[in-house]
């Protein structure tokens, strides 16, 4: 075992995609997404569409930039996923009544049911992906992804990396 471990960290030394922040969260994102899809016989949702049907359930008729905002789905990418989710039923927007150029978005019927349908098999990959870690250290975990993901997606974060 302790071989074991000084071989572990003399790789990560060697190895700086192993001691890397961004690649691991890439690297994990991507597992998680790998999961989600093994798991998800019955629909054909991605990860990206069931966070924007949670996103619209929670607040319904939200405009298209409130929803880039809620998901940190960049904008362009978040267009593309609802005009798919549009053609797949899941979906339906209209102009707002403030600004004709936005659209707000609400949940179909085929929405509400695809969001149901999908609740149980997000638990199962979230409970999956958590089982790695040793149970006391589970909370911490996804409070400091929430505390990562929340200092890191403020404007003034984002302008000062640039």
């Amino acid at each position: 075992m302790v071989g074991e471990a000084h071989t572990e960290a003399k790789m990560s030394q060697n190895d700086p995609l192993q001691v890397s922040a961004l690649h691991l969260l890439h690297r994990a994102g991507q597992c998680a997404g790998d999961v989600f899809q093994a798991e998800m016989v019955a629909g054909d949702l991605t990860p990206r569409q069931f966070a924007v049907l949670v996103a619209v359930s929670q607040d319904e008729g939200l405009s298209q930039t409130s929803l880039v905002r809620k998901t940190g789905i960049d904008r362009s990418t978040l267009a593309d996923i609802v005009r798919r989710m549009l053609r797949k039923g899941l979906l339906q927007r209209q102009r707002t009544k403030d600004d004709a150029r936005a659209y707000s978005v609400k949940l179909t019927e085929e929405g509400w049911k695809a969001l149901q349908q999908a609740q149980p098999t997000v638990e199962v990959v979230d409970s999956r992906v958590l089982s790695v870690l040793p149970e006391p250290d589970r909370d911490r975990f996804i409070a400091d992804l929430t505390k990562i993901v929340s200092a890191l997606s403020q404007p003034e974060a984002a302008s000062a990396s640039s």
